[in-house]
């Protein structure tokens, strides 16, 4: 059995973008409603889980230090945007959970997925469409 191909560009020693659970939630929030106030973010946030404004402004605030939120002054007013991208957010996540789980090989993965998670006949269709677009696109590029 062929040796499991290391997903392209995944390079351990780059550093990617890693967020906490809190920081998930609020940067949804952000990416959605930039730029916001922290008050919005926490409101929003209250409609499915009950965080205190302190709470969630703190967080904010050392998310900017991280370099994942900036902010904006108007008068007393702070907006916070995002730096990150939600690609770059999911890419992170992504890798580390490959990285962890599966020694950051893609084939061991999809094979775990197909095999021990199963797919619906929609998925398994979209899935051989993905592949078949990712073939075309190699083989336009040789």
């Amino acid at each position: 059995m062929p040796k499991p191909r290391k997903i392209a560009g995944l390079n351990p020693e780059k550093t990617a973008v890693e967020l906490t659970e809190a920081e998930w939630e609020i940067m949804k929030v952000i990416w959605e409603k930039e730029p916001c106030a922290a008050g919005t973010v926490q409101e929003t946030l209250a409609q499915s889980r009950d965080r205190a404004y302190s709470t969630v402004k703190t967080t904010m605030d050392r998310m900017v230090e991280k370099g994942f939120l900036e902010i904006e002054r108007i008068r007393n007013l702070q907006l916070f945007r995002s730096c990150i991208s939600e690609v770059d957010a999911r890419r992170g996540e992504f890798r580390k959970m490959l990285k962890r789980a599966f020694d950051g090989a893609l084939t061991p993965m999809m094979q775990f997925l197909i095999e021990h998670e199963g797919l619906s006949k929609e998925e398994a269709s979209q899935l051989r469409k993905l592949v078949n677009m990712a073939e075309t696109k190699k083989t336009n590029r040789k």
